[in-house]
């Protein structure tokens, strides 16, 4: 489904009808293939952690920032940097603790780390005066989110829009669906879910005991129709994150955004939301209350599939990151 609000970003659907006739490279990949060549780039947040930063494609092409999820690394985007970087530049980085990026200790995961991380590779990466398509998932988007409330000044002079993926603002442990539970139980569905985040910093995996892990991550990550491959590549993200990383965030996230929502008046550019019907771990009706609260909504699209829909759906997801660039740089041509 696809529904449009505001007049920041032309039509999404009628510019993503004419992407999806053309045929690039990367659009029919199966499993999981390794990154294209990237120009690898240190930046220092604004407390001195070192965030992996790489830029892809020609350095004159129109900027596309990618924030990938918790648990995951820049390469999490290989589909969308092999297809966009064609004709864009792609700018993508590794989350604090993630990836390449440095390791801080247990106090260094706040949401103001996270919008400060962003702002510091927005500053590295783009030149005075250009503006970029930001798009983030799951934690990503949250980082996208915070960094408009709290960088609000700099919304406007740096993005042009955003797309927020399989992401949410807030209420995430009441809408949490692992358990199926009625709603009379959703006390405990709630005290549930806070557990399961909490664990996915102290999960330690015993000898011998592999497989249920790998069964616990693909439960929470991908729909059951997923590639094996995917599920795999999604656990390997996992297993080669620091715990200490992945304990931070899932406290910054089950304590910030637990029982209440990041305010969305400062993204005041146009935002596409993408939601996949079958996401556990942030069901569409998260995506469709940042639909519902965004100032200028760019358009909402519900896909098929679970919690990955970068890797689950990447045609999906290009067609519509591609259609949002069209629509943004035609605007701007048409008012200059």
């Amino acid at each position: 489904m696809l529904c449009r609000r505001g007049n920041g970003a032309g039509s999404i659907g009628a510019v993503m009808a004419q992407q999806m006739q053309r045929d690039r490279i990367g659009r029919s990949r199966s499993g999981i293939a390794e990154l294209p060549a990237g120009r690898p780039l240190m930046v220092r947040a604004g407390d001195g952690t070192r965030l992996h930063t790489e830029v892809f494609g020609a350095d004159d092409g129109y900027p596309i920032v990618l924030s990938h999820g918790i648990t995951c690394a820049l390469r999490v985007w290989f589909n969308q940097i092999a297809d966009l970087s064609v004709d864009h530049r792609v700018i993508a980085f590794d989350h604090r603790g993630h990836g390449r990026s440095e390791v801080p200790g247990r106090h260094g995961y706040t949401l103001d780390h996270m919008a400060g991380d962003l702002e510091a590779v927005l500053d590295a990466t783009l030149r005075p005066g250009e503006r970029a398509v930001i798009a983030g998932h799951s934690m990503g988007g949250v980082t996208i989110s915070a960094w408009s409330d709290r960088y609000r000044d700099a919304v406007a002079h740096r993005a042009d829009a955003v797309a927020l993926i399989n992401t949410t603002t807030g209420d995430l442990l009441q809408e949490f669906r692992l358990l199926n539970l009625p709603g009379a139980l959703a006390a405990t569905r709630v005290r549930v879910a806070e557990q399961v985040i909490r664990a996915i910093g102290s999960l330690q995996v015993p000898r011998g005991a592999e497989w249920t892990s790998r069964r616990f991550v693909a439960a929470l990550a991908v729909g059951a129709d997923a590639d094996p491959a995917i599920a795999d590549f999604v656990y390997e993200l996992f297993m080669g994150t620091a715990p200490v990383a992945r304990g931070g965030c899932a406290r910054m996230l089950a304590d910030a955004l637990g029982p209440q929502y990041l305010p969305l008046d400062g993204l005041t550019v146009p935002a596409l939301v993408i939601g996949s019907k079958r996401d556990r771990l942030l069901p569409i009706t998260q995506s469709r209350k940042i639909a519902d609260a965004v100032p200028d909504l760019a358009g909402f699209v519900e896909l098929s599939g679970g919690h990955c829909a970068i890797l689950e759906r990447p045609n999906e997801v290009n067609h519509l990151l591609r259609a949002l660039v069209d629509s943004v740089t035609e605007d701007r041509r048409a008012t200059s």
